[in-house]
């Protein structure tokens, strides 16, 4: 196990119950966007500790109001409501996966997947909003388009974002490969 990455994990839960992170204090009226950057060889116990942090905070902190938004789940979900999940597996299954790519990226375009997912969550009754799964839905989603586009509908809500890879304050690198563009309005969360 790496040590490092369990420190990190062990320093989520006091940062977002704090009242300087739920209160966006020292942000300088930025967004209050955080990230929180891990090895995407660690995926499986991110999922795990996501769970744990979700399951605490109902339990130990009921006065913060937790949104925990998987955004795999939430494009399925989509495809599903549109009778389109089905279509989608054998339009690959018969055309391949590019064929796919053009036909599902105009429905998951950054504006209409973040407008998806306003409908379908209560964004705005919320004093927290973890997010996850962006690995998963790469390449329809990226993280900065994502991102740029939640800031309309968020509001004030602090926002966690759980990335595969890694994430400067400049910019984000999805599995520690894939270089994307600038994105400098989240803070890391833990360095």
């Amino acid at each position: 196990m790496n040590a490092n990455f369990n420190n990190r994990l062990n320093k989520i839960l006091p940062a977002i119950t704090s009242s300087e992170f739920l209160s966006h204090k020292g942000l300088g009226n930025e967004i209050p966007f955080h990230v929180f950057d891990y090895p995407p060889e660690e995926e499986l116990r991110m999922r795990e500790h996501i769970v744990f942090l979700v399951e605490h905070l109902k339990k130990n902190h009921s006065h913060i109001k937790v949104l925990h938004i998987n955004l795999f789940r939430t494009m399925v979900l989509y495809l599903q409501d549109r009778k389109i999940l089905e279509k989608s597996f054998t339009l690959e299954s018969q055309k391949g996966s590019k064929a796919l790519w053009k036909a599902i990226s105009a429905l998951v375009q950054p504006q209409r997947f973040v407008k998806v997912i306003a409908d379908k969550y209560n964004l705005q009754n919320s004093d927290l909003i973890l997010l996850n799964g962006v690995g998963t839905i790469w390449p329809w989603v990226r993280a900065h388009s994502l991102l740029n586009n939640l800031q309309s509908v968020t509001g004030n809500i602090p926002l966690l974002l759980f990335y595969p890879g890694k994430y400067t304050g400049q910019s984000f690198q999805l599995f520690g490969r894939l270089k994307s563009d600038n994105y400098y309005r989240a803070f890391r969360l833990i360095p």
